[in-house]
């Protein structure tokens, strides 16, 4: 059975994913990973991550990821012995040099995709350091990974969905050519998902083209300045739901789904569909269809519009910026939640009705959503209920004190 694996930014995250069927998780710490500007977690928090996921049975893998310097290898080394009593299960490595001294605490050794694996050869020679997996180069097509996949002597790991990077497995300069904020340690500001002004001088002779691909052309827009501008740099997400047949015949360990920065609504989401997916193939192959509602739902949550990145062909349209149809609004907090009812009593800071869409999230409850069918105040049932309100909503699944309320609103809506 192959492994889901889902991004945790923060506890809130973590929850979320494995309420949805994750069977593996992977964050950072506060140092040491590549996504330095999510809320990550510390030494201290480890053992409590551990913990949660154990009471899902999953594992837990703390991505190492970013290129380190002296200092922060001999830190990193130091740091292992608490590492391994937390008991997580393994580390995410871009260095091969720190492959031996994490096998000897105890945790698996998984190498990360800015080591850009490419072939076979590299896994053997990564078997024999130690390593008990490796993620593949993002650049690879599917016939090339499931070549490779049959001969490794280690597990395998491929991305299936979320955002991909215009550089080579993620390597990129420009972040810190431009702003001194190294995307190679994690800090990347992301300036290749701006809009870019293009300009072309006449006359250059030292532009050759030897490509064969008739189709060279990119968004570009106009502007009033006359200008021009294109997204260049950024392509769209990678998603690969209704490929799943022939993702899991690639004879790959683990699907890892991007996103540790990303709100945890997204990570539930996006793991409960790859889940039922993945689940709905197992139990009876030869009658699996793609579900309808599958990309519409993925289209909800955050998203670049969608491509099939390296796997069929070499992906050549660039997205803009977020194409989900709903925008996610701060409405309110849950004051209670009573169990016999199975009802939350909210207080609300923006209008709310019969049929809205709403989030709620917390540490403990993870991100559930619900559309409102039964609303009460005073005991009265009310199709609607204006701004500053406490109102009951009946909700089946149990939620918490002071867990965050947002309301889905379509884009461009008056709402």
């Amino acid at each position: 059975m192959v492994e889901l694996l889902a991004p945790a930014g923060n506890f809130i995250s973590l929850r979320a994913v494995l309420e949805n069927g994750a069977d593996a998780v992977y964050f950072g710490l506060n140092k040491y990973n590549m996504r330095a500007n999510a809320k990550n977690f510390s030494l201290d928090e480890l053992e409590d991550v551990s913990k949660i996921a154990k009471e899902y049975g999953a594992k837990t893998y703390l991505g190492t990821n970013i290129i380190l310097n002296e200092k922060l290898a001999c830190e990193l080394e130091g740091n292992l012995e608490i590492i391994s009593s937390s008991e997580i299960d393994g580390l995410i490595l871009s260095d091969i040099g720190l492959i031996e001294d994490t096998v000897s605490h105890g945790l698996e050794a998984h190498i990360s995709v800015q080591e850009n694996v490419t072939n076979s050869y590299t896994l053997k020679t990564l078997k024999k350091l130690g390593a008990k997996r490796a993620i593949l180069s993002r650049e690879l097509s599917l016939g090339e990974i499931t070549e490779i996949a049959k001969k490794s002597p280690i597990e395998t790991e491929i991305f299936v969905h979320g955002a991909i990077c215009m550089a080579i497995s993620g390597r990129c300069f420009l972040s810190y050519g431009l702003y001194g904020r190294s995307a190679n340690c994690g800090d990347c500001l992301q300036p290749c998902r701006k809009n870019w002004t293009l300009t072309y001088e006449e006359g250059d002779d030292n532009v050759i083209n030897f490509s064969d691909v008739e189709d060279e052309t990119f968004i570009i827009t106009g502007s009033d300045d006359g200008s021009y501008r294109t997204n260049f740099f950024s392509p769209k997400d990678m998603c690969m739901i209704e490929y799943i047949p022939e993702l899991m015949k690639s004879g790959v360990d683990s699907f890892k789904i991007e996103g540790r920065a990303r709100s945890p609504d997204y990570g539930a989401m996006v793991t409960g569909i790859y889940r039922q997916a993945i689940d709905d193939y197992v139990k009876d192959p030869l009658s699996y269809e793609v579900r309808d509602e599958w990309m519409e739902e993925l289209g909800s949550v955050f998203n670049r519009g969608f491509d099939t990145n390296f796997y069929f062909n070499t992906p050549f349209e660039t997205s803009e910026d977020n194409q989900s149809k709903y925008i996610k609004k701060d409405i309110g907090q849950v004051v209670n939640y009573y169990n016999k009812v199975k009802a939350a009593e909210i207080r609300i800071w923006d209008d709310l009705k019969i049929g809205d869409k709403i989030i709620i999230q917390g540490q403990t409850t993870g991100s559930i959503t619900h559309i409102i069918d039964s609303m009460q105040i005073e005991g009265e049932s009310v199709d609607y209920v204006s701004k500053n309100s406490n109102v009951a909503i009946a909700i089946p699944t149990k939620v918490r004190e002071n867990d965050f309320v947002y309301k889905l609103v379509e884009r461009n809506s008056d709402d």
